[in-house]
């Protein structure tokens, strides 16, 4: 502080009246430096009082002359931590306590939960650099931390947020690292993981048998060793276990594949920097942001025309890579080492979740991992990275973990405490307090027992941190959704909501809309109240209910379920009711190339019969069909797979589009998506050679120009655009132009994701009393 403000300071004190002033702050304090900002504040303004952690956020009392006080107020709201976010700021006066000094007090555990968990924050730039400097006590320590980054939501057991309700509890600070907790004018003042290698966690190389191979450097040291020799590392980090491997070494990545069971999915890279994904991918200013926040999650980017530095299998058929930069200090240090990208993929088999305890790695990922580097450092709960797009310059997130999870989203007329329990496929919950809805991090499908497993665990432990106790559960209308069976066993009021009304209403809450807007919920499957399977859906949305406005004409899924996973199912089924000639002419077709004359005739005896071929209205599976009748997929081992092929052959293909059609027919009650005269036209332009892209980018168009055809009937000014059919970015961002070109206000997913992973916010926005389908 300057000589002169502090002597200005000091005679504002002594001249002007006692002013005492209490400040209840809830939003994002804790956790962020927000004490040690507020103390350091106080004392520069010389004012006397404390400030401490509550249960509702930060409290805190201060008494000085007037104008510092006032000054002190406006200082708060405008210059807290980048980190921290104040939602409310409560300030009433109180009797002067004549306060000797100011303090930061012991944290108040009393009253009712208000206050708010961070999510884990990369990296920060200070702490970076004493890893990487030799004449620093933290070199190379893999857990070096302050108040501006570190673990947080995945080491909270309990709040307000103090080392003693962490998984750091257990470790005791050394004398300097005490010394630096306790120093205000110190960056790892009350941070609460703050370690270093003389009292934190260690690193340790375990085998498959877990025998210990190695500890601290050495096994950072020897785990780069094995991934350099082409072997696949089981790596603990911040939420839960990774795999690790050799991104440039094709072998290792398809021997992970197999190990794995992830035929096809893309995996995910870890590049060493930013100069390093330079080289490969197409960045801009927003990209590099996101790449470098506090979030830093996994980025979709486009890869350039070269990739010479990575393996041809690690995103097959995918039209971008999915890129992260370190977000650790671990991360840091391995990619230091490797100087190049890995792979890095969730620790997990199948749908299952991530491990997050190392005995239980052992014995998950025995037959995938050669080698385990683990440390001792509890994991509380399972956090996944998050994965995000970038759509017109701004951020979609479209797996909703690490860095985002589990901050709140305002929704102050939301009253009742509630729980959501979402989808059945990337499932998340969700619960709302207090005019606020807290949803969970990614959980994932309710597949298998360890699925389930996580999905109580979370529910579980957010209602303790939260201390909620629900007084209704909302689940979603199918009934047989694990999720749903697990409502309707709690004993509790329970709600159902329609999946794609529920995609809709997710999108309304992260937007604060009450309605009615036109919610576009596009996806491929979901319970429709008929009994049918909706997902190609236009629906007149208010808060409380829903009237169907339009919809894709529907057509029938050979083998119901099977027909997910093969594309040339809807192909066919969509031949069957749009083609006028013998199908077995059409010589030449992929679709039936992919296929034997006995299935074939299955397929039409099905279809003839109505056996086992249930009506839908799915976009997504449209968007299949085609895609097979285009040669880009036949048979689908990850969900949009089909989908995905045909939008990266969209985006290759540079000249305009193949001109199709969309016919939007019916009757004023409910618009029809007819497909009928595009499918022929597609199946005549890949008769005569059409290029598949082009083919592709004009079935993007005509989509688009549907939704712009019903738009204008709905007569409704307010357009939301969701479901799983809108990660695709080519039919998202052609449709948001359009769109705001015929002068709708358009709303679109940014911090909750347009899939199933943000079902549960939209049950938690509904508006129950109206039509609840209870």
């Amino acid at each position: 502080m300057h000589k002169a403000k502090a002597t200005c300071e000091a005679g504002d004190r002594a001249m002007s009246p006692l002013l005492c002033k209490r400040i209840e702050i809830q939003g994002l304090v804790q956790g962020v430096g927000f004490r040690p900002f507020v103390f350091n504040l106080a004392r520069e303004l010389t004012l006397m009082g404390f400030v401490e952690n509550s249960s509702r956020g930060v409290s805190i009392e201060v008494e000085g002359a007037a104008p510092a006080v006032a000054r002190f107020i406006v200082r708060l709201r405008e210059e807290h931590p980048p980190l921290s976010r104040i939602d409310h700021c409560g300030i009433s006066e109180f009797p002067s306590a004549h306060y000797p000094a100011f303090t930061i007090r012991e944290s108040d555990r009393t009253g009712a939960m208000q206050s708010l968990v961070l999510p884990d924050i990369a990296t920060c730039p200070a702490c970076l650099d004493e890893i990487n400097d030799p004449t620093n006590r933290r070199y190379r320590y893999p857990f070096t931390n302050c108040t501006h980054c570190g673990p947080r939501y995945s080491i909270i057991e309990g709040m307000p947020y103090d080392r003693a309700w962490t998984t750091m509890a257990k470790f005791t600070m050394c004398t300097e690292c005490r010394r630096e907790y306790e120093n205000p004018m110190d960056r790892r003042f009350h941070a609460q993981p703050v370690a270093c290698p003389d009292c934190g966690p260690h690193l340790a190389l375990w085998s498959t048998a877990g025998q210990v191979l190695a500890q601290r450097e050495s096994a950072l040291v020897e785990a780069v060793e094995a991934l350099e020799a082409g072997h696949i590392l089981a790596l603990k980090g911040l939420g839960g276990f990774q795999l690790l491997v050799d991104a440039r070494n094709d072998k290792a990545v398809l021997t992970l594949r197999k190990r794995k069971g992830r035929k096809d999915k893309p995996f995910a890279l870890m590049y060493p920097d930013l100069e390093s994904i330079r080289t490969s991918c197409i960045l801009s200013k927003a990209r590099v942001e996101l790449l470098q926040s506090s979030q830093s999650p996994i980025l979709l980017l486009e890869a350039t025309a070269a990739l010479t530095d990575i393996s041809p299998s690690v995103a097959l058929g995918a039209p971008r890579l999915g890129i992260m930069l370190p977000y650790t200090p671990l991360h840091h240090l391995l990619l230091s080492a490797f100087a190049r990208p890995l792979v890095v993929t969730s620790g997990n088999l199948g749908d299952e979740p991530i491990c997050i305890d190392e005995k239980e790695a052992l014995g998950r990922l025995a037959g995938i991992a050669d080698l385990f580097l683990v440390h001792d450092r509890p994991i509380a709960r399972q956090v996944d990275d998050s994965i995000v797009a970038v759509v017109d310059d701004e951020a979609m997130v479209l797996r909703r973990a690490r860095g985002y999870a589990p901050l709140p989203l305002s929704a102050s007329t939301v009253s009742e405490d509630v729980l959501a329990v979402g989808g059945h496929l990337k499932n998340s919950v969700a619960f709302s307090k207090g005019g606020t809805i807290f949803p969970s991090q990614h959980i994932g499908n309710l597949d298998n027992v360890p699925a389930m497993e996580a999905f109580q665990k979370t529910i579980e432990s957010m209602k303790g941190l939260l201390e909620i106790t629900p007084k209704r559960v909302i689940h979603d209308l199918h009934p047989d959704y694990a999720s749903t069976r697990f409502a309707l066993k709690q004993g509790l009021p329970t709600v159902a909501v329609q999946h794609h009304f529920a995609h809709v209403l997710s999108c309304m809450a992260e937007h604060n809309l009450e309605g009615p807007v036109l919610g576009i919920s596009w996806d491929g499957t979901g319970y429709g109240p008929d009994g049918t399977i909706w997902g190609g859906e236009f629906l007149r949305c208010t808060r409380g209910d829903f009237a169907r406005v339009a919809r894709l004409r529907p057509f029938r899924l050979p083998g119901g379920d099977a027909a997910v996973r093969e594309p040339w199912r809807s192909a066919l089924s969509l031949l069957y009711e749009a083609w006028e000639g013998p199908i077995e002419l059409l010589d030449g077709l992929p679709t039936l190339a992919a296929v034997s004359r006995r299935e074939r005739d299955t397929i039409t005896t099905m279809l003839t019969k109505g056996i086992n071929a249930p009506s839908t209205s799915s976009m997504g599976r449209l968007f299949d069909g085609v895609a097979s009748l285009c040669g880009c997929c036949q048979r689908s081992t990850f969900e949009g797979q089909a989908a995905m092929t045909l939008e990266r052959a969209a985006l290759r293909y540079r000249p305009d589009g193949f001109p199709l059609t969309l016919d939007v027919d019916g009757h004023d009650d409910l618009l029809s998506l007819n497909w009928e005269r595009m499918i022929v036209r597609v199946v005549e332009a890949v008769l005569d050679g059409i290029p598949t892209g082009a083919i592709a980018k004009g079935f993007h168009a005509a989509l688009v120009a549907a939704i712009v055809q019903v738009a204008e009937a709905a007569c409704l000014d307010d357009i939301v655009l969701t479901g799983g059919c809108f990660q695709n970015q080519l039919l998202l961002e052609e449709s948001l132009a359009a769109l705001k070109k015929s002068g709708f206000r358009v709303y679109r997913h940014h911090v909750i994701p347009p899939n199933d992973g943000g079902i549960a916010v939209g049950q938690a926005w509904f508006k129950t009393g109206e039509n609840c389908h209870e």
